[in-house]
């Protein structure tokens, strides 16, 4: 389920929003720039952040911009009663992917959550110099015809790695997200599904999966093409 950061500080508004998207995705709700920090810091892979503009600690744009430095691409949606251009011109400079004014209709603005998750949704196939990675049935079809179908959990890495490029995942932070906190297998098995996927990959895994020394592994995007 795709995970919505909702920071708004009108608790009627605030409640009726986490209730109706909480019918399709996972919510959080923070009611200040603090508050939303702390679950943003904690969490990190929000597929969408709804940031309120007016904020009783400070603005939606300084929060947005404090994001972005920590996890980069952060995909965000404005709500505010600045109706403005000059306001607008900073949202979408910040990275917005929609500015809606306040008052809105409860039904436009699940549309256009939907649309904006829709148009950023996830990779369904990846084409490699050597290979073509197919998510919708996990297999990796080869440029001599070979199809393989991998362990469903190493192709759930591979993708998380994809989805998330180029940002730089830690052991720990794959773990919690394909097994969960409460399930944890250890580092080495990390590594060896990683040596897997480079097998697997080829000189297209050796080109794209990178180590990167006391963090994790990255997917480079470079020479990459949907």
């Amino acid at each position: 389920m795709r995970k919505v950061l909702l920071v708004e500080d009108d608790l009627s508004l605030g409640e009726t929003l986490t209730e109706r998207l909480k019918k399709d995705y996972d919510v959080s709700w923070g009611k200040s720039v603090s508050e939303a920090w702390s679950l943003f810091n904690k969490e990190k892979d929000f597929d969408l952040v709804i940031l309120d503009v007016g904020l009783p600690d400070g603005t939606g744009f300084e929060l947005a911009a404090k994001m972005k430095k920590l996890v980069s691409p952060v995909l965000f949606l404005f709500l505010t009663a600045q109706a403005d251009a000059e306001s607008r011109l900073q949202g979408f400079e910040l990275g917005a992917a929609e500015y809606i004014p306040k008052p809105f209709h409860l039904k436009e603005l699940l549309i256009r959550v939907k649309h904006v998750l829709d148009a950023h949704a996830p990779l369904k196939e990846v084409q490699l110099t050597t290979c073509v990675i197919n998510f919708t049935n996990m297999s990796v079809r080869k440029n001599s015809g070979q199809i393989e179908y991998p362990a469903v959990t190493d192709m759930k890495i591979l993708q998380l790695l994809i989805d998330k490029a180029p940002r730089v995942l830690s052991r720990d932070e794959i773990m919690n997200e394909i097994w969960g906190v409460d399930k944890n297998p250890s580092h080495r098995t990390i590594d060896n599904i990683i040596v897997r996927l480079r097998h697997l990959l080829g000189q297209d895994g050796d080109a794209h999966i990178r180590s990167v020394r006391g963090i994790g592994y990255q997917w480079s995007t470079e020479e990459t093409t949907t």
